[in-house]
């Protein structure tokens, strides 16, 4: 799999990493040349010892103004601490990091867990706001809460939506990011890219892009956003036995009055289907360019990701030329890594904030 084919990735706009014509990655096939497998159940680097699973709740819940949004957050931690900035995916919420946040503020950091537009307590602050889904526009959310927070700069970490949000804001507002830790690697494409097809078993797995794409898609997504949700869950984190309270902690974040416009917006925009605000033009054509990430990076990958995603980290070594690491989870982690593995992905912001 070569670099320059990172563009056409379609899972890039929504998980990320798959490119024309690779193949899909099975469960248990990750390891590539010098890629250091390190243990998802390991109590590292003296982090209290705790399973995944053993929070349900934040050690506090906010809502501040900021931009166009009143944005609903968790905050755990010394107010005085670095900050980190946590960033969920979908179809998920804050409650992917319930179990890191607590580990990160016990070593002293400011964790701050937003929920994006269209998720738990987030609400636009006019209802003539356009509700826009497109990657750009949800990466400046977070940056007008770093203002409302009084945050010059922070170590920011995320999967799915959120590692791409957390990657354009390492590519666009490098004074404001420290360091990076990003599952899956590098997760910006572009409309036009995205475009062209795969192989027919690689468009299989996006089954749900095309679903999305129709009226009918977007109306039954309305109507069973929990089932569907679980159902990605199942998929993308095949091992993890995740139990109904689990689910439903997050699923509440999924009756957002504004979730299924901006779900429906954002992966119809990431396939051309839908246009976004002109005003935000000419930033969507410098990631169309896929810049380099320069923030010192560590890249997670769990070794039971049933999500598409790059078979061989290799393929985006090359987007990242500060100081870098990849680190393969074992133990049946899947695509939700921070829940399933809070230690080692705690861990790698501990590690990469040393870098």
């Amino acid at each position: 799999m070569k670099n320059a084919a990172i563009g056409i990735s379609r899972r890039s706009f929504a998980i990320g990493g798959l490119s024309t014509g690779a193949a899909l990655l099975a469960p248990g096939t990750l390891f590539g040349e010098g890629v250091q497998p390190v243990s998802g159940k390991t109590n590292l680097a003296g982090l209290p010892a705790g399973q995944p699973g053993s929070n349900t709740s934040f050690a506090s819940l906010k809502q501040i103004d900021a931009g166009l949004l009143s944005v609903g957050y968790a905050e755990d931690g010394p107010p005085d601490g670095p900050p980190v900035i946590l960033l969920q995916g979908w179809p998920y919420d804050i409650y992917s990091y319930v179990d890191v946040a607590p580990l990160l503020a016990a070593k002293g950091y400011r964790v701050i867990v937003p929920y994006l537009r269209g998720y738990g307590s987030t609400r636009f602050l006019s209802n003539d706001t356009v509700r826009n889904g497109q990657p750009y526009v949800v990466a400046l959310d977070i940056i007008h809460l770093m203002d409302a927070l009084k945050i010059q700069k922070a170590i920011f970490a995320g999967f799915d939506w959120g590692g791409r949000t957390a990657d354009i804001i390492a590519i666009l507002w490098p004074e404001r990011c420290k360091a990076l830790v990003s599952v899956s690697g590098y997760l910006i494409a572009s409309p036009e890219a995205n475009k062209k097809p795969l192989p027919p078993r690689a468009e299989l797995q996006w089954w749900y892009q095309y679903y999305f794409a129709t009226e009918r898609g977007r109306a039954g997504y309305d109507q069973y956003r929990r089932d569907f949700a679980k159902l990605i869950w199942q998929i993308a984190s095949p091992k993890w036995n995740f139990d109904d309270a689990t689910f439903d902690r997050t699923a509440a974040s999924f009756d957002n009055p504004d979730h299924v416009a901006i779900v429906i917006h954002n992966y119809r925009f990431r396939i051309g289907l839908a246009d976004g605000e002109s005003q935000y033009d000419k930033f969507e054509k410098q990631l169309a360019q896929l810049p380099a990430i320069a923030v010192p990076t560590i890249t997670l990958e769990g070794d039971a990701n049933g999500a598409p995603h790059a078979a061989d980290p290799a393929a985006y070594r090359q987007k990242f030329t500060g100081k870098y690491d990849n680190r393969i989870i074992t133990g049946g982690i899947g695509h939700n890594l921070p829940q399933e593995a809070p230690q080692a992905f705690a861990q790698a912001v501990m590690d990469v904030d040393r870098y």
